[in-house]
Protein backbone atom coordinates (compact mmCIF):
# COMPACT_ATOMS: atom_id res chain seq x y z
CA UNK A 1 0.00 0.00 0.00
CA UNK A 2 1.07 3.49 -0.99
CA UNK A 3 0.49 7.13 0.45
CA UNK A 4 1.69 10.22 -0.07
CA UNK A 5 3.90 12.89 1.40
CA UNK A 6 4.29 17.02 0.80
CA UNK A 7 7.45 17.78 0.51
CA UNK A 8 8.37 21.72 0.87
CA UNK A 9 11.82 22.75 -1.21
CA UNK A 10 12.77 25.20 -3.10
CA UNK A 11 12.54 25.45 -6.94
CA UNK A 12 12.31 27.81 -10.03
CA UNK A 13 8.85 28.88 -9.69
CA UNK A 14 8.86 31.57 -12.36
CA UNK A 15 11.08 32.19 -15.44
CA UNK A 16 11.07 34.78 -18.19
CA UNK A 17 12.90 36.76 -20.45
CA UNK A 18 13.06 39.98 -22.02
CA UNK A 19 14.82 41.84 -25.28
CA UNK A 20 14.66 45.65 -24.67
CA UNK A 21 15.94 48.24 -27.54
CA UNK A 22 16.47 51.78 -25.97
CA UNK A 23 17.80 54.78 -27.23
CA UNK A 24 20.99 57.25 -25.90
CA UNK A 25 22.27 60.40 -26.78
CA UNK A 26 25.80 61.21 -26.14
CA UNK A 27 27.35 64.87 -26.50
CA UNK A 28 30.61 65.95 -27.38
CA UNK A 29 33.09 68.49 -27.00
CA UNK A 30 34.32 68.25 -30.46
CA UNK A 31 31.41 68.72 -33.42
CA UNK A 32 31.48 65.00 -34.37
CA UNK A 33 32.37 63.72 -38.22
CA UNK A 34 32.81 60.08 -38.21
CA UNK A 35 31.76 57.08 -35.43
CA UNK A 36 34.76 55.02 -36.04
CA UNK A 37 33.55 52.46 -32.95
CA UNK A 38 31.35 52.52 -30.07
CA UNK A 39 31.08 49.29 -27.45
CA UNK A 40 29.36 48.98 -23.91
CA UNK A 41 30.86 47.92 -20.80
CA UNK A 42 30.36 47.56 -17.12
CA UNK A 43 26.93 46.54 -17.23
CA UNK A 44 25.40 45.50 -13.69
CA UNK A 45 21.77 44.94 -12.19
CA UNK A 46 19.87 43.71 -10.02
CA UNK A 47 16.04 42.94 -9.29
CA UNK A 48 13.32 43.30 -6.58
CA UNK A 49 10.18 42.26 -6.01
CA UNK A 50 7.42 44.99 -6.41
CA UNK A 51 3.48 44.71 -6.58
CA UNK A 52 4.01 41.06 -8.15
CA UNK A 53 6.06 42.17 -10.43
CA UNK A 54 10.01 42.27 -11.03
CA UNK A 55 11.96 45.93 -11.15
CA UNK A 56 15.22 45.50 -12.64
CA UNK A 57 17.34 48.13 -12.34
CA UNK A 58 21.18 48.63 -14.09
CA UNK A 59 23.43 50.66 -15.49
CA UNK A 60 26.40 50.55 -18.02
CA UNK A 61 29.17 52.69 -19.81
CA UNK A 62 29.12 53.63 -23.19
CA UNK A 63 32.59 54.85 -24.97
CA UNK A 64 31.96 55.83 -28.24
CA UNK A 65 34.99 56.67 -30.41
CA UNK A 66 34.99 59.28 -33.24
CA UNK A 67 36.92 61.51 -35.38
CA UNK A 68 36.19 65.23 -35.70
CA UNK A 69 38.05 68.72 -37.25
CA UNK A 70 37.27 66.95 -40.90
CA UNK A 71 38.38 63.42 -39.83
CA UNK A 72 42.03 64.94 -38.75
CA UNK A 73 41.65 63.95 -34.97
CA UNK A 74 39.89 61.15 -32.90
CA UNK A 75 38.82 60.78 -28.90
CA UNK A 76 36.80 58.58 -26.90
CA UNK A 77 33.80 59.59 -24.87
CA UNK A 78 32.45 57.69 -22.23
CA UNK A 79 29.23 58.36 -20.23
CA UNK A 80 26.80 55.56 -18.02
CA UNK A 81 23.56 55.14 -18.44
CA UNK A 82 21.23 53.79 -16.12
CA UNK A 83 18.04 51.87 -17.04
CA UNK A 84 15.07 50.13 -15.67
CA UNK A 85 12.69 47.10 -16.82
CA UNK A 86 9.60 46.35 -15.32
CA UNK A 87 8.66 42.16 -16.18
CA UNK A 88 5.51 40.43 -15.29
CA UNK A 89 7.07 36.91 -14.65
CA UNK A 90 4.23 34.37 -14.93
CA UNK A 91 4.20 31.96 -11.89
CA UNK A 92 4.03 28.28 -12.11
CA UNK A 93 1.24 25.96 -10.46
CA UNK A 94 -0.59 28.71 -7.91
CA UNK A 95 2.20 29.84 -6.91
CA UNK A 96 2.84 33.99 -5.24
CA UNK A 97 5.25 36.26 -5.45
CA UNK A 98 6.73 37.33 -2.07
CA UNK A 99 9.06 39.08 -0.03
CA UNK A 100 10.54 35.54 0.64
CA UNK A 101 11.12 34.77 -3.22
CA UNK A 102 14.52 35.10 -4.51
CA UNK A 103 15.36 37.09 -7.47
CA UNK A 104 18.10 36.08 -10.29
CA UNK A 105 18.95 37.88 -12.89
CA UNK A 106 20.74 37.28 -15.85
CA UNK A 107 21.78 38.72 -18.76
CA UNK A 108 21.24 36.57 -21.78
CA UNK A 109 22.60 38.66 -24.65
CA UNK A 110 24.94 41.63 -23.22
CA UNK A 111 23.89 45.08 -24.26
CA UNK A 112 25.14 45.77 -27.85
CA UNK A 113 25.23 48.84 -29.94
CA UNK A 114 22.54 48.30 -32.92
CA UNK A 115 22.63 51.60 -34.78
CA UNK A 116 24.58 54.57 -34.42
CA UNK A 117 24.10 58.33 -35.91
CA UNK A 118 25.29 61.85 -36.08
CA UNK A 119 22.31 64.32 -35.70
CA UNK A 120 22.51 67.97 -35.43
CA UNK A 121 26.67 67.26 -33.30
CA UNK A 122 24.94 64.75 -31.19
CA UNK A 123 25.65 60.96 -31.76
CA UNK A 124 22.56 58.95 -31.15
CA UNK A 125 23.02 55.49 -30.08
CA UNK A 126 20.39 52.19 -30.16
CA UNK A 127 21.15 49.78 -27.82
CA UNK A 128 19.96 46.02 -27.63
CA UNK A 129 19.67 43.78 -24.38
CA UNK A 130 18.72 40.76 -23.08
CA UNK A 131 17.40 39.78 -19.68
CA UNK A 132 16.11 36.98 -18.18
CA UNK A 133 14.37 36.52 -15.01
CA UNK A 134 14.31 33.18 -12.45
CA UNK A 135 12.34 33.58 -9.47
CA UNK A 136 12.84 30.72 -6.61
CA UNK A 137 10.57 30.04 -4.28
CA UNK A 138 8.97 27.61 -1.73
CA UNK A 139 6.54 25.21 -3.76
CA UNK A 140 5.30 21.98 -2.58
CA UNK A 141 6.42 18.67 -4.27
CA UNK A 142 3.98 15.32 -3.65
CA UNK A 143 5.59 12.00 -3.46
CA UNK A 144 4.60 8.49 -2.93
CA UNK A 145 6.19 6.87 0.11
CA UNK A 146 5.60 2.75 0.07
CA UNK A 147 6.06 1.22 3.69
CA UNK A 148 8.97 -1.44 2.40
CA UNK A 149 10.57 -3.00 6.16
CA UNK A 150 14.29 -2.48 6.26
CA UNK A 151 16.39 -5.48 6.19
CA UNK A 152 19.32 -4.58 8.21
CA UNK A 153 20.35 -7.80 10.29
CA UNK A 154 19.78 -7.89 13.60
CA UNK A 155 23.23 -9.00 15.98
CA UNK A 156 22.30 -10.12 19.32
CA UNK A 157 24.48 -9.25 22.17
CA UNK A 158 24.95 -12.58 23.46
CA UNK A 159 27.30 -13.44 20.69
CA UNK A 160 29.38 -10.08 20.92
CA UNK A 161 29.48 -11.72 24.85
CA UNK A 162 30.46 -14.83 24.43
CA UNK A 163 33.40 -12.98 21.99
CA UNK A 164 34.58 -10.95 24.78
CA UNK A 165 34.55 -14.38 27.21
CA UNK A 166 36.92 -15.94 24.95
CA UNK A 167 39.50 -13.49 25.12
CA UNK A 168 43.29 -14.97 26.49
CA UNK A 169 44.61 -12.76 28.86
CA UNK A 170 47.74 -14.12 29.08
CA UNK A 171 48.82 -13.32 26.06
CA UNK A 172 51.71 -11.28 26.77
CA UNK A 173 52.88 -14.26 28.67
CA UNK A 174 52.81 -16.61 25.92
CA UNK A 175 54.79 -13.99 23.57
CA UNK A 176 57.63 -13.91 26.05
CA UNK A 177 58.21 -17.65 26.02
Amino acid sequence: MSNYREIVTKAVIGKAKKTSNNEFKIETEEKPNTVLGCWVINNSFNGVHNNGSVIISGAFDINVWYSYDNDTKTAVTTKRFTYSDKMNVPLKNDTTLDNNSEIIVRSLKQPTVTKVDINNDVINLNVEKELGVEIVGNTKVKISVEDIDDDYEELLDEELDQEIDSINENYLEEIDK
